[in-house]
């Protein structure tokens, strides 16, 4: 468990402000324009019993994707990460929005007291830690009872399922042109032969440049058991949407007409009411 913990830590420590760059599935404009919906509706819930301005904790708050939109919607950030050169980003970012800081052990949200903040939220996170469970219980302690906890952008079941992703991905994604010369580029080899010179992947082929833990058909993010364990520290679900995340790499038109039949991602708001 500490060694995935480093691993991830230092990963993310290398990465800073490119991260950015390196996940398009999520900073386009089509992504940012739903999870903003969604942040803005966790703090419209959480307002209803906060007193004063909501206080949320980003859990997880990478580059400040989160940290911006709870700062829009008029929320009070604490940013929370495992990597402290991401608090260096966050603080330039948003230098007048941010709270504080809390350094994550990638085990509890110690020293977070109970109860202290309106709204808890976190955005593709838990796949990266090694007991999620642990972490969504100690989400629901730091959340004042009636206020939210908010879980987004982990795999939906049905996307481990259905038949019908596999259906929309063949037609969705867009493969570039291949002209005669793609086969004199060194670039296509090297993108094949690199991962297999990766020599932390020889002891574990599971080994992910990033410290992704959580994806695999056979280790992956439960739901039940996300909300068995929120159930356990007192709150209850009001909103459990999946939806299809948009990609740049897919056709417009057939996520379009793919996004009403198939999910491969899911939202959860919880609220503590105990």
């Amino acid at each position: 468990m500490d060694r995935a913990v480093e691993h991830n830590r230092q990963a993310h420590d290398a990465l800073g402000a490119r991260y950015d760059e390196r996940h398009p599935e999520i900073f386009n404009d089509t992504e940012q324009r739903r999870l903003g919906e969604a942040v803005a509706r966790a703090v419209g819930l959480a307002r209803a019993t906060a007193r004063g301005s909501v206080r949320a904790l980003d859990v997880g708050c990478g580059t400040g994707n989160l940290t911006g939109h709870l700062i829009a919607a008029g929320a009070t950030v604490t940013a929370a990460d495992l990597s402290t050169k991401f608090f260096d980003v966050v603080r330039q970012r948003f230098p007048a929005g941010v709270d504080g800081v809390l350094r994550l052990n990638g085990r509890d949200l110690q020293p977070a007291e109970d109860g202290a903040f309106d709204l808890v939220v976190t955005y593709s996170v838990l796949h990266h830690v090694p007991d999620y469970v642990a972490l969504v219980r100690e989400m629901a302690r730091v959340t004042v009872p009636g206020g939210i906890v908010m879980i987004d952008h982990e795999r939906s079941d049905e996307s481990w399922t259905s038949d019908r992703y596999a259906a929309f991905l063949r037609e969705a994604v867009v493969w570039p042109p291949r002209h005669w010369w793609y086969v004199l580029q060194p670039s296509r080899y090297w993108n094949h032969l690199r991962p297999m010179l990766e020599w932390r992947r020889w002891g574990s082929p599971r080994w992910m440049p990033e410290g992704d833990l959580h994806i695999w058909a056979d280790d992956h993010i439960e739901w039940s058991r996300i909300e068995r364990v929120l159930e356990e520290g007192g709150c209850e679900v009001v909103a459990r949407e999946q939806y299809l995340l948009f990609e740049p790499r897919y056709q417009r038109a057939a996520w379009d007409r793919w996004r009403a039949q198939v999910s491969d991602m899911q939202l959860l708001l919880a609220r503590k009411v105990a």
